[in-house]
């Protein structure tokens, strides 16, 4: 059976999906983008960004009875790859060796015209 994750301390979904599921041993966290948890953009550019977008996945999982050591898989969406240097740095802080499996793709547009969003696939304690 799928469980819905919800927590007030990262920002709720502006659609109809949810902040992550469970299934199992399983969790499946929806893209996270820079807003904090009032609904609010963070302030600055990709590494500014970056960080609060992995401050709202670790409250997700955090949720979800997980965290970010759990992680098996992320797929990273920028807005541009020249930030890609900026933003891996931030995200090697969070995610130390060994490191999960990573996508890392340019897009077109993100939500809110942000710079960044992260979406993961993490195992439960």
């Amino acid at each position: 059976m799928k469980d819905v994750i919800s927590t007030t301390e990262a920002p709720a979904a502006i659609g109809p999906y949810s902040q992550a599921v469970s299934f199992g041993n399983l969790v499946v966290t929806s893209g996270q983008i820079p807003l904090k948890p009032d609904g609010t953009l963070v302030e600055g550019g990709i590494t500014e960004q970056t960080e609060q977008v992995l401050q709202n996945l670790k409250a997700v999982l955090a949720a979800a009875g997980t965290d970010l050591a759990r992680v098996v898989k992320t797929t990273v969406f920028l807005a541009d790859m020249n930030e890609f240097a900026e933003m891996n740095a931030v995200y090697e802080r969070h995610f130390p060796a060994p490191s999960p499996a990573r996508s890392t793709v340019q897009v077109a547009r993100l939500p809110r015209d942000v710079r960044v969003e992260i979406e993961v696939l993490a195992e439960r304690h």
